[in-house]
């Protein structure tokens, strides 16, 4: 049975445009399957009791219909950045899709971020709307290990199948790469996992690769962490207490180290890795069509 959420609205105006260029974010769902262990939007902040379960918001194709046709300029809208928009139920309800449409119909421009193969679905709508607008697509991974991903991110697809993705968006010509993010303190912040991360995206065909070398922690967020470390690599708590505390951002202690070998493979690939240039490279000829919503 699907369960259903109001919603006054669809697209929230971003305070700034440092994030992959977007100036709107649009999420169709509320929660989210994946179980990712580290996953920010568990926080309390976000007022979601129940994150693992999937909820639709009520009308969410109709609230968009109508706040893309009151506007008179076209956007760069983001998706993905609190649930995944290629959830199970996405199979079903195809709102994500139905929403690329849309987007695609009055022009706007995309990026969104997943961790499910099932990005492949729709990789002929990308294509479409890139031919009038930017699209950013990127699919998380966090190591090639499909093992330690398998952990990390039990209910996700794995590094393996999204890898393949990426591969299948990059052969239709869509702009597509990988964020790097988180890498975690003490279980994958070795410059060995970050440069296989590399080595497979730009294998895969990605045009960038975007890191943090860290994560961020905080109180429930936090508290779900410690207790999938007790669970899965015992006596890795001990260590974030020991170096972090309740700290909220929690740098790796290797990410100089990481940073240098990071974006001298990243040069040597071809591979873009810095904010401004993945957008600047996206957005290409478009960059003075797309601007704020009026």
């Amino acid at each position: 049975m699907t369960d259903y959420v109001p919603a006054k609205h669809i697209l929230t105006r971003n305070k700034s445009t440092q994030w992959f260029g977007t100036d709107h974010t649009m999420n169709l769902y509320r929660g989210c399957p994946h179980g990712c262990i580290y996953c920010d939007s568990r926080s309390e902040c976000y007022r979601d009791d129940d994150f693992d379960r999937v909820k639709v918001k009520e009308n969410a194709l109709e609230l968009l219909r109508d706040e893309l046709r009151r506007k008179t300029r076209p956007a760069f809208i983001a998706m993905g950045s609190m649930t995944d928009p290629y959830n199970p139920l996405e199979k079903e309800l195809e709102l994500t899709r139905k929403a690329l449409m849309l987007i695609h119909a009055y022009e706007c421009g995309v990026a969104v971020c997943t961790k499910s193969d099932l990005i492949l679905r729709d990789a002929g709508l990308y294509a479409d709307i890139q031919a009038q607008a930017p699209v950013i697509c990127k699919l998380t991974i966090t190591t090639t290990d499909d093992a330690l991903a398998a952990k990390l991110e039990p209910g996700a697809a794995s590094s393996t199948r999204r890898l393949k993705a990426l591969e299948g968006l990059a052969q239709k010509g869509i702009f597509a790469g990988v964020v790097l993010m988180p890498v975690l303190p003490f279980l994958a912040d070795s410059v060995e996992n970050v440069l296989l991360v590399v080595d497979a995206a730009a294998e895969a065909g990605a045009r960038f690769v975007y890191p943090a070398f860290g994560m961020t922690l905080r109180d429930r967020q936090r508290a779900y962490y410690y207790q999938r470390l007790d669970r899965e690599f015992p006596g890795v708590r001990e260590q974030y207490e020991k170096q972090y505390g309740d700290r909220y951002w929690c740098v790796s202690l290797r990410a100089k180290e990481l940073w240098e070998a990071f974006s001298r493979r990243c040069g040597e690939r071809g591979l873009f890795y810095q904010m401004e240039h993945i957008v600047r490279a996206a957005k290409g000829p478009y960059d003075t069509q797309l601007t704020f919503f009026d």
